[in-house]
This record gives structure tokens, sequence and C-alpha cells, in this order.
């Protein structure tokens, strides 16, 4: 790779590429002249340039092809089977729910071309649309006062539907996965920018950044333990460009993240942008807004400022209604078909070790009302009592009280607890309202008298059976974890969300990490 070509300056300091001398102070440069009159890219960029392949595209199935196969994928086996069972109205009924599935697929993103890192494909998203579309259509059978003579029947029919858009999901994953892989980023900003974001994406794996270097900007040295390639002036320069692409092309970087800061306005950051598309990099903008979730946020311009509208969460209208039916419907028919199990674990718990089956507590519910919560009893009959004996083996930093083997935990206790089984009774709480199938965890009122007003913000939504905390490593996650997670659920919540993390839960409780 060639060198950048610039007039003699001091070069004394160490900005710009590591192994050549930069200017440690920005060249002057007439500020009367417009940026996009005076830019011009450095020629030794523009040679390797020529040898690097530009960005790949992003690829996917097209729109109209994926709505086609949806619209045919339920309103075919509809028609038939209601054909051939003879069942009035059979035209109509595949026209509706062939429309309702395409329409929830549509709100739920699934036409869209998605940017590496979004989740699509799979099991888990298609059968939770599938779940969205038959509560759909029960709720429009009711209103209407139509319907199918054998409603078993008319759910059979919507099966391969879900069969095909399973397909679909793998087959796109698996074109994604062969497309690319995780993302190379180049992170570009001050040193206490640079150091959130590293950290940042390298204590998660549930994205496909991987920072693989960083040029700071400024004299302070960034302790992040990424390489360090090159660095920036404090203020302007005519090599920013030539830095930034130079350090990306040595780690073999496809995006570069910036993290704007006082020595990166709009004017030095907009020319960097004009280079680095020009050089075939992507470009990313670091937000300090965190804690959001994408869906909620809509960009707009105004008088040449980029915005960025941010709705606020969900707390009535439709999508609170519906959850409130799912729960609620999910809850009575979870005690149904529970209820042998219920019996077993039961007489399983009265027989192990003396007690009641049952173990009441009041929590914390929304709006910081208590209420009873109900479980299958894991502990030793006056377990409450021996707390405040145990109160110095806490393993939690926070209010809540944590302890991997804790001496009042049955026999029996162990292996609810392993299976989350002992929670199932909390069922009859969603039933009467108390609690949400989804939602944070229930604490005790000892532990909400120690809040703070950032962690008060959980209870702004009913308690849940599971959540993110569920899904994330339960009793593994440290208390600033546990309590960053339920306030991105109670900000970010959706049905659809919902119905994700609860398919999630199967898996992590068949998993049972984090559970003790």
């Amino acid at each position: 790779m060639g060198h950048v070509e610039i007039p003699e300056s001091d070069t004394s300091g160490p900005v710009g590429l590591v192994g050549a001398l930069r200017p440690r102070t920005a060249a002057p440069r007439d500020r009367t002249v417009a940026p996009e009159r005076s830019w011009r890219a450095p020629a030794a960029v523009e040679r390797d340039r020529v040898e690097r392949p530009r960005a790949r595209e992003r690829s996917g199935p097209r729109a109209p092809f994926l709505v086609l196969t949806d619209l045919l994928g339920v309103g075919a086996p509809v028609w038939i089977l209601l054909r051939a069972d003879e069942q009035p109205g059979a035209p109509a009924a595949a026209a509706s729910a062939a429309l309702v599935w395409a329409g929830v697929r549509l709100a739920r993103g699934r036409y869209a071309r998605r940017l590496p890192g979004e989740a699509g494909g799979g099991f888990h998203g298609p059968f939770g649309d599938w779940l969205l579309l038959v509560g759909a259509l029960a709720v429009l059978l009711a209103v209407t006062g139509g319907g199918p003579d054998d409603p078993a029947t008319a759910v059979a029919a919507l099966v391969p539907g879900l069969a095909l858009a399973v397909l679909a999901g793998i087959v796109g994953r698996l074109r994604a996965a062969g497309r690319r892989g995780a993302r190379r980023v180049l992170v570009v900003g001050e040193a206490a920018g640079l150091e959130r974001a590293v950290d940042l994406l390298g204590s998660r794996k549930d994205h496909p950044y991987t920072p693989v270097a960083v040029i700071p900007v400024g004299p302070a040295v960034p302790d992040c333990g990424a390489p360090v390639p090159g660095r920036l002036a404090p203020e302007p320069a005519d090599d920013d460009v030539s830095t930034v692409l130079g350090g990306s092309f040595a780690h073999d970087a496809d995006l570069v993240l910036v993290a704007p800061g006082p020595h990166l306005d709009d004017d030095r950051l907009r020319r960097l942008a004009w280079g680095l598309h020009d050089g075939g990099l992507d470009l990313c903008v670091l937000s300090d807004l965190s804690g959001v979730d994408a869906a909620r946020v809509r960009p707009a311009s105004a008088a040449g400022l980029t915005l960025l509208h941010v709705t606020p969460p969900l707390r009535r209208g439709p999508q609170t209604v519906l959850k409130t039916v799912v729960d609620r419907t999910g809850a009575a028919l979870g005690l149904l078909v529970l209820a042998p199990l219920f019996c077993g674990v039961a007489l399983a718990v009265r027989f192990s070790s003396p007690g009641p089956v049952f173990h009441r507590q009041t929590r914390q519910g929304r709006h910081n009302r208590p209420f009873t919560l109900w479980k299958f009893r894991t502990m030793v009959a006056d377990a409450e009592a021996r707390r405040e004996q145990l109160s110095a083996a806490n393993e939690s930093e926070g209010p809540m009280f944590k302890m991997r083997r804790d001496p009042r935990v049955t026999r029996i206790g162990h292996a609810l607890r392993r299976t989350s089984m002992d929670e199932l009774p909390q069922l009859l709480n969603v039933l009467r309202g108390d609690m949400s199938l989804v939602g944070p965890r229930p604490p005790l009122p000892e532990e909400v008298s120690r809040y703070d007003e950032r962690e008060l913000r959980r209870l702004a939504v009913r308690p849940g059976l599971t959540g993110l905390w569920q899904v994330s490593g339960r009793s593994d996650l440290s208390w600033q974890e546990t309590v960053s997670l339920d306030l991105w659920y109670v900000d970010n919540w959706s049905v659809t969300t919902d119905m994700g993390l609860l398919a999630r839960t199967v898996r992590a409780v068949a998993d049972g990490r984090g559970a003790y």
C-alpha cells in the first residue's frame, strides 16, 4: 500500500498511519471555500481503492416473490381443504387467511432486506407469525360471527403456510451465512467513545460487529485492547481519509464505525464519509441513544439536520389489548393442559419434605401494587426465617438475594428450579391479571424499597412469568445486567417480541443454565 503524499511540515508527532510521518496539527485550510469544492481524494488511496473490491451489497429474495409465496402458501391449502370438506365460504376464507398472513408478515418486517445481525429465518420467527395469524383469524371470526363448521380443519389448513415460511427462513439464513459472516469494524473517535463502543460490542455476541482496530482522535490513548494503526489530529487535516482508509485496509475492515465528539463535527464527518464511500467502505455513525429498539426510531431531515424521532413505549392501544388477550388465553390453556403435571409435581413436593405444596409470597407488580405470587415450594418450610442467617453469603451485588448453593433448597426443589417448573403456578397470577406471560422479574417489597429512580421503571409494566432475564442467563446475570434487560423490555416490548421470547424460553429451560 502506497503512502500518502503530504506537504513538508512538523513531523514530530505520531499523527496519521503508523509507520508514516504525519503533521501534529491540521494543515491550514481556507474556511471560506465550500467543503464540496475544497475536498479531494488522496492519490495514494485512489491507487489502493482500485485493488480493493467495493463493499458487497446486501442481496436477498425479492419482496414480491415472498409475498406471492406466502399468499399461495396459506390461501391454496385453506381453499383446498375447506372445499374438500364441503364447508361453506371456502374462497372467502382462503382469501381472508392469505391476506391476514401477508399482513402479519409485512408488519413484522419479513419482506424487508435485513442488515447483518438482524433476526430472520429459522423456526421461532415464523412460528410467532403463525400464532398471530391464528389469533387474528379467531378474533375476525368472533367479530363477523362466521367461520368454518370444523375449526380443527381450518387450523390444519394453515399448517402448510407455517412450514413454507420456516423453509423460506432457513433458506434465507443459509444464503446469508454464505454471503457474509461477522462485520470487521474499524472504530474511529475520541478515546472515551472508542472505549465505550469496543467494550459494549465485545460484551455481547448477539450481533455481527467485531472491532478489529481503532483510530483515536486527539492525543489521548484508548484503553480498549484493540490495535491502533493510526491516529487523527484533534483538528481536521487533509490526511484524515487516507489514515482511516489505510487502517481499514491494513486490518481488512469492511465497516468504519465513527463515534462523534467535539473533534469530529458534522463538516469533518461528512468529508470523511465522502472519502470512505469513494474508497468502497461502509460507514456507520454511533448514536448516544441507547436502549431503544430500531423499530421505535424513525430518521428524518430538516434544515440540513438529521433527526431521529423516537416513538414512546407501548402503554395503551391495540397491542396492549392483544397482549392481555394472549396472556389470559395462554394462562387458561396452560392450566388445562398442564393439570396432570401439576398433580405430579404437587405430590412430589408434598411427600419429599414436610411443609405445604405451594409457596405464597408478596411481590410488587405494575405501578408498585402488591400481589400474592404462587410457586411450588422448593425450599424448607422455614426458609424465610433462615434467610437472615445467610445474608453474608449473598452472591448478588444488588438488592436481590442469590446464592448458588442455597442450603434451604430441597432435593426436589433443585430439579424444579432447574426446569423452571416451580414457576408454573404463576399461570394463576397471569389469569388473574397480576402478571403477564412475558415481563420483568417480579421483585420482593424489600428489594423495591432499595430501588433508585432508574430501577423503579421496571414496575411500569406487569411482571412476567418469563422475560429477557430468563432467556439471557437467569441467575448468572449480574444485578445491573438484569436491570438493563428489564428496562429494555419495558421500553421496547411488543406482542411480536413476546412471541419470540416465549419461543426462546423453551430452549432456555431445556438448557438449564443459570437456574439455581
